[in-house]
């Protein structure tokens, strides 16, 4: 029984105690105790240092946007009261031109309650000159002029015209000239070009000069003649420049213009 007993209690014993089921408070407790009796560790000290960075940075943060603040506050104000001036020179000028309106409307309203006799000028009469030598010089006075003296100014402005066209007439008139080149073409390579070119020139014709000629092969052995002639142009035209010079049947077979130019 004794043994029993003994036996039981040291159970009871180790039931109230719990140390070796709280190991790791009791650890944790320990090593809190040596860090405070030597000092915080390598750790805690970095943790540290990154809390007082950071509450650092968090200072610095607040103090740039408090001057960000700041100076969009001061730019906000600058703005209004330019708003402000603005707004007060527009109302001088809006005041200004109401006066000036208003000036304007009395005068309007003056002009057309005024009579219209007041807005036309007085024209003052010329005065009539009065004849102190009575009724003897009326017979002085010509009204209507004399005749003599259109005649006169009649006469003198027909002399003028006379003169002017005498003057005109002795001009010579200019004549109105030009230059044409004829291409005349035979029949065939046996065609005689010298007789050819004879019965050309001899169309003779009021205002009709012929000019140097010359041949101009064409083809085949055939040459056709190539003439100048300076003409009148009121006295000879090119149709009937070239009827005359077709009329030579045996020795011509067409008449061409190859160039025209007014002198």
């Amino acid at each position: 029984m004794p043994k029993q007993s003994t036996n039981m209690s040291g159970l009871q014993c180790l039931a109230s105690e719990n140390i070796w089921f709280d190991k790791q408070r009791y650890d944790e407790a320990e090593r809190c105790f040596y860090e405070g009796a030597n000092g915080p560790s390598t750790e805690q000290r970095q943790v540290k240092t990154a809390l007082q960075q950071g509450k650092g940075r968090q200072h610095k943060r607040q103090h740039r946007n408090s001057s960000s603040h700041a100076g969009g506050d001061q730019e906000l104000v600058s703005r209004m009261k330019s708003l402000e001036l603005e707004n007060q020179n527009l109302h001088k000028v809006v005041k200004e031109m109401r006066a000036a309106l208003q000036k304007l409307e009395s005068r309007v309203g003056m002009l057309e309650k005024s009579p219209a006799s007041a807005a036309v000028p007085c024209v003052k009469a010329a005065p009539v000159k009065q004849v102190e030598n009575g009724d003897d010089d009326d017979d002085d006075i010509d009204l209507f002029g004399s005749d003599d003296e259109d005649e006169e100014a009649t006469r003198l402005k027909q002399e003028r015209i006379d003169a002017y066209a005498a003057k005109k007439s002795k001009k010579p008139a200019l004549i109105a000239k030009s230059s044409i080149l004829l291409d005349v073409k035979p029949w065939d390579d046996e065609t005689d070009m010298a007789k050819l070119e004879e019965c050309v020139r001899s169309v003779q014709m009021d205002g009709l000069l012929w000019g140097a000629s010359k041949l101009v092969p064409v083809g085949y052995g055939i040459k056709k003649l190539q003439i100048n002639c300076v003409v009148e142009d009121d006295k000879v035209g090119t149709d009937i420049l070239e009827e005359e010079i077709t009329k030579f049947e045996d020795y011509i077979q067409s008449v061409d213009v190859a160039a025209f130019n007014k002198i």
